[in-house]
């Protein structure tokens, strides 16, 4: 009796466990889906402006690292680090003694050849010519006589008065007269033409040569006295007083840090829309720092290294805040778009298929995942060419942890943990269980 009891209260509990069972499995399968809290806003109709962004580091727009073209000890520094200079002004002196010497010696020379040109010209030539003319009448007037004493004695001879000797003699040294005459006259002739000029290209000559080396000497001089060639500032100053100078080694550094460059190398496709004088923002990576500042180049021709065209974006740096060598971000404003749909960028997805999408907040309270094909973007909105309409909603913050057909429930901007409050809970909790289950 006592077994009988047992084996039917064992069934009877087995038989209430069963449907205790029943009942508890019952509540888990008509469980509501769980809500996620996001944030979403409305796809909005209006103007966009294209934002070109990229990464680069500031360089000023112009920059001279001073060679001097001799090498000799640096006898004076006028500037140091930090120091402001202007075109032109001196910013080292290196020793030039041998140098000044040099052109004190040269310089004699010079008026040394200067005095042999004036005398050449002056004196000389005048003097040649006076004697060749000179010449030239003696020879003319002993030809004439020679020429008359010739003729009388040929009238002596036909008359029988003078041996024939008498008058060959006397026809001879006509002849001689007149080739001395011959002589004096071409003799002239060459020192009016040839002798003169050949004279004074000479002095010329001397006088060029000496004021040439002269010259040399003044602008070997000259190098030893380093001048700034830009206005700026002094960025390095390797060496101090005392030491050599290399002639081609960098001695000064100067930079001009009132206008700098931020130049980057962006893809064809972007700089369809971009034209010099564009508007631009430059901010410093890393410190809450920006600048405006404008599109000044875009290069004709493509970097052989990697088929990007270089854009030069020009920052005005008179206060000295920026500094060269900064990494800074470089966001350049393109084409402005009027009367396009838009959604915040945040809001764009990459779904399963490797295509963009967006999650939107339909009537039935679910999150719809809805592939969509974008146009431009500015940083903050995009423009979307398809997919989706004005006015409807779409998820921003949480878009990016929410599966097709999710139950959201938007909730208000101050939240930002994570962006869901309560899907957070309930997505991550374990499976309820019979015993969870009120």
């Amino acid at each position: 009796m006592t077994i009988h009891r047992y084996l039917v209260t064992a069934a009877f509990g087995a038989t209430v466990c069963l449907a205790g069972l029943s009942g508890c499995k019952q509540p888990a399968d008509e469980t509501a889906q769980p809500i996620v809290t996001v944030q979403a806003e409305k796809v909005a109709v209006g103007s966009l402006t294209e934002t070109v962004e990229a990464d680069t580091v500031l360089q000023p727009q112009a920059q001279s690292a001073i060679v001097p073209k001799i090498s000799s000890p640096v006898k004076q520094f006028y500037v140091q680090r930090g120091s402001h200079v202007h075109s032109g002004q001196v910013l080292a002196i290196l020793e030039n003694a041998d140098l000044a010497a040099s052109v004190v010696d040269t310089k004699g020379s010079l008026t040394q050849a200067q005095a042999t040109y004036n005398s050449t010209t002056g004196a000389s030539v005048l003097e040649d010519m006076k004697t060749a003319e000179t010449n030239v009448q003696q020879a003319k007037a002993n030809l004439e006589l020679q020429k008359m004493q010739t003729d009388a004695r040929q009238n002596l001879l036909s008359q029988g008065a003078i041996p024939r000797r008498d008058y060959e003699t006397s026809k001879a040294a006509l002849v001689q007269a007149q080739a001395a005459y011959d002589v004096a006259a071409q003799h002239l002739a060459s020192v009016k033409s040839v002798s003169r000029a050949a004279t004074i290209q000479n002095a010329e000559g001397a006088v060029t040569s000496a004021q040439g080396k002269y010259q040399a000497a003044q602008s070997a001089l000259s190098y030893a006295t380093v001048r700034s060639p830009i206005n700026g500032v002094v960025t390095d100053r390797p060496l101090f007083p005392g030491e050599m100078a290399q002639a081609g080694q960098p001695l000064i550094t100067v930079m001009d840090t009132s206008m700098l460059l931020a130049k980057v190398h962006l893809p064809q496709a972007q700089i369809a829309g971009l034209h010099v004088g564009d508007k631009a923002t430059v901010i410093s990576q890393g410190a809450d720092q920006s600048a405006s500042g404008s599109l000044s180049l875009i290069s004709p021709a493509l970097d052989p290294g990697s088929s990007t065209v270089e854009v030069w974006v020009k920052v005005a740096n008179k206060s000295g805040e920026l500094k060269p060598g900064t990494p800074v971000h470089v966001a350049i404003e393109a084409r402005t778009l009027e009367n396009i749909t838009t959604v915040p960028a945040e809001s764009v997805i990459t779904n399963n298929s490797g295509g963009t999408a967006v999650m939107v907040v339909g009537s039935d309270g679910l999150a719809h995942e809805r592939e969509v094909k974008l146009g431009v973007s500015d940083g903050k909105d995009t423009q979307v060419l398809a997919g989706v309409h004005a006015g409807e909603m779409v998820v921003t913050t949480g878009a990016h942890s929410l599966e097709d057909n999710t139950r959201v429930e938007v909730g208000a901007a101050e939240a930002e943990d994570g962006g869901n409050s309560k899907g957070g809970d309930a997505t991550s909790a374990d499976p309820p269980t019979a015993g969870g289950v009120k």
